[in-house]
């Protein structure tokens, strides 16, 4: 005949292993969502890197050609949703065709998507006077942070989602920028 005190404690290790299998998957949620948020940052450092190159080469290609640098100027943006110059007479405009390809991704190619750039990436030029040429790269991002500043505005308003969406008011349009100056050598 099994005690009193024997039949009380049936199932008791049946509802510790439940409560430790309960901590445990939460646990393993917790380590799903943090891999999911690194994948993420390490997709938005990825593509603030690539910026920053397509910027630096934009920037020597006009510090290069100094003498023409007021033309590569532009009121438009060169790369997503452009289409790319075809023109060859001048270094300018090669300077212009090559890097709104990169702009696109020409490097890379997933069939005909062009896939070697950042998400949506744009390039302006903007001459802020007294031989100093704003040079921006914008692209959109995986997730809502704060806007760039209002005086940059290659790419404004056009990573915005939908009405409501979390990306509304430029708050996944990430931008680099550097200011190249042009000295006088007169």
């Amino acid at each position: 005949m099994v005690s009193p005190a024997l039949r009380r404690q049936r199932g008791a290790t049946l509802i510790e292993v439940l409560v430790t299998l309960l901590i445990l998957a939460f646990g393993l949620f917790g380590l799903v969502g943090l891999q999911a948020r690194l994948q993420a940052s390490e997709m938005e450092s990825y593509q603030r890197s690539q910026a920053l190159m397509l910027l630096n080469d934009m920037a020597s290609r006009i510090a290069i050609n100094r003498r023409m640098a007021a033309s590569y100027a532009s009121s438009t943006a060169l790369g997503a949703g452009a289409d790319c110059p075809t023109a060859t007479g001048t270094r300018q405009q090669i300077d212009a065709k090559e890097w709104c390809n990169a702009l696109q991704g020409a490097a890379e190619f997933s069939g005909n998507d062009k896939l070697g750039t950042v998400i949506g990436g744009r390039g302006c030029v903007e001459d802020m006077g007294n031989n100093e040429y704003l040079v921006t790269v914008a692209w959109q991002g995986l997730g809502p942070i704060s806007a760039p500043p209002a005086g940059v505005a290659c790419g404004k308003n056009a990573y915005d989602g939908p009405t409501g969406s979390k990306c509304s008011n430029d708050l996944c349009r990430r931008t680099v920028t550097t200011l190249v100056r042009i000295g006088s050598l007169s």
